[in-house]
């Protein structure tokens, strides 16, 4: 019988919009008592406003996934307005607008931005939550945002976003082994939104670059996942909506399914293809 949720705790990062924002409303929907991160400070305001102002237990906390400090305060935050935490989404990502370039001409800062919000943001979360919500012992769960792109099967146009949502793929295999090693109350999951293109505004979040991270000459080469689509190539292209990945991950969690992966033809064929590539060592080829 799945595991209730009501009266528990939830921390989402990237909570102010998209994909983070519906994840808060579902499990402030389930009853839980909901810590929305992120940061924005405007939007992370006005969302937890909003969903306060229908009844919800939710909160807002500026806090920055890049930073340990930033976390561990986010944590501290946490326990002191709702006492234990159950539930933790590491989510917050960021697009680089880097489809029409290649490998060799993107720049350092350019990967330096890239990982420290979507492979460091995830280890910094867990590295502040994890500890305290091993020692209360009370059952749990550790929800990292990955993608097909990448933590999957990685397509030719955005290496930097696919290089590190493979790492987080990876991490949370790594996370989810330690977790049973420790025979602990904790499960690990892996969140991969879709199956088609998301309709959020992760390319907005390259305005919260530092600017010791930015690049003078920094293309705009798109600003909606439609543009982003048709920058990849992409045809036929339809999007899924936050809401459909939030209510995903939270059947995900009651399901206990550590792959949180909606059903795709196209995306099992590609992941099927890379498999294959891979026991037969051929040579991948690039994606129709």
């Amino acid at each position: 019988m799945p595991e209730s949720y009501e009266g528990k705790t939830a921390v989402v990062t990237g909570g102010a919009s998209g994909v983070g924002r519906c994840l808060c409303e579902r499990f402030a929907r389930a009853g839980m008592q909901v810590l929305m991160a992120d940061i924005e400070a405007p939007a992370l305001e006005k969302s937890a406003s909003e969903l306060a102002a229908q009844g919800y237990d939710v909160i807002g906390v500026e806090a920055d996934v890049t930073s340990p400090d930033s976390m561990t305060a986010l944590e501290a935050e946490a326990r002191r307005q709702f006492g234990n935490v159950h539930v933790l989404c590491n989510n917050a990502g960021v697009g680089i607008k880097e489809a029409q370039r290649r490998v060799w001409a993107l720049t350092p800062k350019d990967w330096q931005w890239g990982f420290a919000v979507n492979v460091m943001g995830v280890a910094n979360g867990i590295r502040a939550f994890v500890p305290n919500m091993m020692q209360h012992g009370e059952s749990g769960h550790v929800v990292n945002t990955s993608s097909g792109n990448g933590g999957l099967a990685s397509m030719p146009t955005t290496p930097i976003y696919a290089a590190s949502k493979a790492a987080v793929t990876s991490l949370s295999e790594v996370l989810h082994y330690q977790f049973l090693m420790e025979s602990a109350a904790l499960q690990a999951h892996v969140l991969f939104p879709g199956p088609h293109l998301v309709n959020t505004n992760i390319l907005s979040a390259m305005r919260n670059r530092p600017d010791e991270l930015r690049d003078d000459d920094e293309p705009v080469a798109y600003t909606t996942m439609s543009d982003l689509a048709t920058a990849s190539g992409i045809k036929n292209m339809k999007l899924t909506e936050p809401e459909e990945v939030a209510e995903h991950c939270y059947q995900g969690l009651r399901e206990g399914n550590f792959w949180i992966l909606p059903a795709s033809r196209a995306g099992d064929e590609k992941l099927r293809q890379r498999t294959e590539s891979i026991l037969e060592r051929r040579n991948p080829e690039l994606p129709a």
